[in-house]
C-alpha cells in the first residue's frame, strides 16, 4: 500500500465501509486482530462523528514510516460547524448526542497518536496513528 486511500462519509453505511477498509489496511500492514479491533473502533467513532455533527465528510488511511517504524494513519476530516469546545468534547463522558461520551476521548485512548485541529464554521480534522509494535 502506498498512497492513502479514503472513504466519503455521507451515509450510515459508510461509517462500515471506513471500517473495512482499516480493517483491511491494518491487516495488510501486519496488525493483530486486537490492534485491528482497536484501529476499527477508532474508525467507527471518527466516522459516526462525521455522519452526526457534520454530515458529510471523509476518513483516510495511510501508511506511515517514522524513524524505523511503521503504522497505520488515520485522517477524519470534514467542514462541519467545527467543535466549539474542544477541552469538553476530550473529557470522558461529555456526550451531545446522548451516547456513552466513549468518543474522541476513546480514540485517543486506542490509538497512539492523536491530534485534533478544529475551528468554528471551518470543520474539523483528526488524525490517529497506531505504530506496529
Amino acid at each position: 500500500m502506498k498512497d492513502q486511500s479514503c472513504v466519503r462519509i455521507l451515509t450510515e453505511w459508510d461509517i462500515v465501509a471506513a471500517r473495512q477498509l482499516g480493517r483491511n489496511v491494518a491487516k495488510e500492514l501486519g496488525f493483530g486482530t486486537v490492534d485491528q479491533a482497536r484501529i476499527t473502533t477508532a474508525i467507527s467513532e471518527l466516522a459516526r462523528n462525521i455522519y452526526l455533527y457534520a454530515g458529510k465528510g471523509q476518513i483516510c488511511i495511510d501508511e506511515v514510516m517514522e524513524r524505523g517504524k511503521r503504522g497505520l494513519k488515520v485522517i477524519a476530516a470534514d467542514e462541519g460547524p467545527g467543535i466549539m469546545d474542544i477541552r469538553k468534547v476530550m473529557e470522558d463522558g461529555f456526550s451531545t448526542s446522548g451516547g456513552l461520551g466513549a468518543g474522541l476521548p476513546g480514540v485517543r485512548r486506542l490509538m497512539d497518536e492523536f491530534k485534533l485541529d478544529s475551528a468554528p464554521e471551518q470543520g474539523t480534522e483528526i488524525q490517529a496513528v497506531k505504530w506496529l509494535r
